[in-house]
């Protein structure tokens, strides 16, 4: 083991990620003047409204794959750290409250989503921590994640991204408290309570880095490979919105004028299924057509943390009447939030 470990950082030069790094950024830099290049070289009016969409896509599509791939190779290196095991080591026997941050903090770093919220959930319970604290991780993991915080900086700037980020904690921490404060502990699944407690371990560590370089791709290959096509289709919307959508319309059904377009936003969003890769793109042209910025944070809350497939899987664990507690408080955070920043801004 010791001499494969010595070998391993071989497999790259000391100057890989820098050298990568470069050659993003030099992509990243050319998206705008490519595209209008594109266009230009079209038989297309750049000021129609064929022209802008094609623009929008252009330009936005390569964009988002970049930012994505960027932030998933990162993270993928970084979540070697965080292991399904570690992460209910570091959860197990903490006290409700501090335990709920702790776990909202942990959904953001780790590459958990949706799809694994039951093996998450059976884990977490086995491991001893208690429900509302899981139920904190299951909310932020999805929302709060770092591909929707990427993009978001992206898109929008450092200050939208970090008020997502706040507000996105802060409905994770005071759903998982508030349902913890209910004891509904009996509203699990009968097979989930009857589970033995396993104690939980945080394993050796023993990467270098060029197993967590490894990691990075692995994770490119898996989440970007796997998401790409819901961030076209995304993108796709986005630029039939922001080419053809007057924007007088958008702001009359999700504007700050309309004190139901949070609600309807979350309504609609609810049913949805869709990642934050693929959602934020929509956003952006939203907001680009007039659409408040509450409505749109409290629509794109509600499909990244509120989806039906996830509601659906977690009925597996959970008992109507919890799953519909967990709907009702999250659901509640979000409408306030929505309501909050249309107030303000």
């Amino acid at each position: 083991m010791t001499a494969l470990a010595l070998q391993m950082p071989q497999r790259y030069p000391r100057s890989f990620l820098l050298a990568a790094a470069l050659v993003w950024l030099g992509l990243y830099l050319s998206l705008v003047p490519l595209s209008e290049a594109i266009v230009a070289a079209l038989p297309v009016d750049r000021t129609s409204h064929l022209g802008a969409a094609l623009q929008f896509f252009l330009y936005d599509a390569p964009k988002v794959l970049l930012l994505l791939t960027a932030v998933v190779f990162a993270m993928g290196m970084i979540n070697s750290w965080f292991t399904p095991e570690r992460t209910r080591a570091l959860l197990a026997g903490r006290r409700e409250g501090v335990a709920n941050v702790m776990a909202a903090s942990l959904g953001i770093v780790t590459p958990f989503c949706s799809c694994s919220a039951v093996p998450l959930f059976i884990g977490f319970v086995q491991a001893g921590v208690p429900l509302g604290v899981t139920l904190s991780f299951l909310v932020a993991a999805p929302m709060v994640n770092e591909v929707a915080l990427v993009l978001l900086f992206g898109l929008f700037g450092w200050k939208i991204a970090l008020l997502y980020l706040s507000l996105g904690l802060s409905v994770a921490i005071v759903a998982g408290w508030v349902i913890g404060r209910m004891k509904m502990e009996r509203h699990l699944e009968d097979w989930v309570r009857e589970m033995p407690q396993l104690r939980a371990q945080a394993p050796s560590d023993q990467l270098v880095l060029a197993d967590r370089i490894d990691a990075g791709f692995a994770s490119v290959r898996t989440i970007v490979g796997k998401v790409w096509p819901y961030v076209l289709a995304g993108i796709a919307i986005g630029a039939a919105i922001h080419g053809w959508v007057p924007q007088d319309f958008m702001a009359s059904f999700m504007g700050k004028d309309a004190w139901w377009s949070v609600p309807l936003a979350v309504v609609i969003g609810v049913p949805m299924y869709a990642n934050a890769a693929g959602i934020i793109p929509i956003v952006q042209a939203l907001l680009a057509k007039g659409a408040a910025l509450g409505t749109v944070l409290a629509f794109m809350m509600s499909v990244i943390a509120l989806s039906l497939p996830e509601i659906v899987i977690l009925r597996k664990v959970l008992k109507p009447r919890l799953i519909a507690t967990f709907v009702g408080v999250v659901a509640s955070g979000i409408l306030l939030v929505g309501f909050i920043f249309n107030a303000a801004l």
